[in-house]
């Protein structure tokens, strides 16, 4: 059974636990369905923020998360196995379970004035939601921008999230430097389907009028149209990058589902209850783009999938672009301005 609000219901054990968990019949009346489940944050005070990426095949060297966990509840979501690394459930403890670096700002001001500190375009929302429901009162992520805009510092952001608009009056002027450009991440239209597959989102259309906004405001934006999942959403493709592009859109990308560790579970658990008989369709179209495993950990192929089928969304995804007008033009972010905080140090205001 669905839980109303949330990707999965699932408490799928941690794979670093000591012990695993199962259900047996001890002859006792059935456990009751499984009710609301509040979310919970937690404060997290790490020593670093700022996350380097050796991985050839994603477009970004640096990276800042200021969350961990996150409450919007996709349920295809490749992140969910970080909660195994404090021995949580990938499952609904990975949405409900989120831990806050309330320290993210200072500490980015730290590594941002080290002497040998080199600028490049930071990345947020590459593992959880950076404008995630918790952040409307936290800010977080409204105090780390705020000192990538004092700094001249670029930064680039992929959400589902409206909440981006709140933070208008820093990335507008950032966008006239060429410091910052912003892509929503839409996996359908049909509201129906999100709120199955993403429960806690923003609709569909609320993400194209965020789309809309930022772009009247003069903040590059592109779109995301992410995972692609075999026979759920996929025929869906062409339609969501024209309303993009209709919105502003200028850019685009897409990523073919994975599915590592836990994940496989909760999607597989999702489809019986949601999509009841396409559960052996969609894993035979899985194994085929992953030389018949169902997640490829391999770079490049890991983001594009291989075969007929990973081939044919590649064909539909270019040629959309080029209808669309969109990926016409590839502009880097301005790393030239970038301007290290002043320091309360006394010893260094001496120089």
């Amino acid at each position: 059974m669905g839980m109303k609000g949330r990707g999965t219901t699932s408490k799928v054990d941690a794979r670093f636990l000591e012990h695993q968990r199962s259900r047996f019949d001890d002859g006792w009346t059935p456990e009751p369905e499984a009710g609301a489940v509040p979310t919970e944050i937690f404060q997290e005070t790490p020593r670093t923020i700022i996350t380097r990426n050796q991985s050839p095949d994603i477009p970004f060297e640096t990276s800042i998360n200021p969350y961990r966990g996150c409450e919007h509840g996709c349920v295809y979501c490749y992140a969910r196995p970080s909660h195994a690394y404090v021995d949580l459930s990938p499952g609904i403890d990975f949405e409900t379970k989120i831990f806050a670096k309330t320290n993210a700002a200072e500490l980015l001001r730290t590594e941002l004035g080290k002497p040998r500190y080199a600028c490049k375009a930071i990345a947020m929302g590459t593992n959880t939601d950076p404008y995630q429901p918790a952040e409307r009162q936290l800010r977080i992520t409204r105090d780390i921008i705020q000192v990538l805009h004092d700094c001249r510092h670029p930064l680039s952001i992929v959400t589902k999230s409206w909440l981006v608009e709140r933070d208008l009056d820093l990335l507008k002027p950032m966008a006239a430097d060429g410091l910052v450009k912003v892509f929503l991440s839409i996996t359908s239209l049909r509201h129906d389907l999100s709120r199955r597959l993403e429960p806690r989102t923003a609709s569909p259309s609320r993400r194209l009028r965020a789309l809309d906004t930022l772009n009247r405001a003069g903040v590059p934006t592109g779109v995301m149209f992410a995972p692609v999942i075999p026979f759920i959403n996929d025929a869906e493709m062409e339609m969501v990058l024209e309303r993009a592009a209709d919105a502003g859109a200028k850019a685009a990308g897409y990523v073919i589902l994975r599915l590592p560790n836990e994940v496989k579970q909760l999607f597989r658990e999702w489809l019986e209850t949601h999509e009841p008989g396409k559960t052996e369709h969609v894993f035979s179209i899985i194994r085929d783009l992953r030389s018949g495993r169902e997640n490829d950990p391999e770079y490049f192929t890991r983001m594009r999938g291989q075969g007929v089928y990973a081939d044919l969304v590649r064909n539909r995804f270019q040629n959309a672009c080029r209808k669309f007008g969109l990926n016409t033009e590839r502009s880097e972010l301005n790393t030239g301005l970038f301007e290290p905080p002043v320091t309360s140090d006394p010893q260094q205001s001496l120089f």
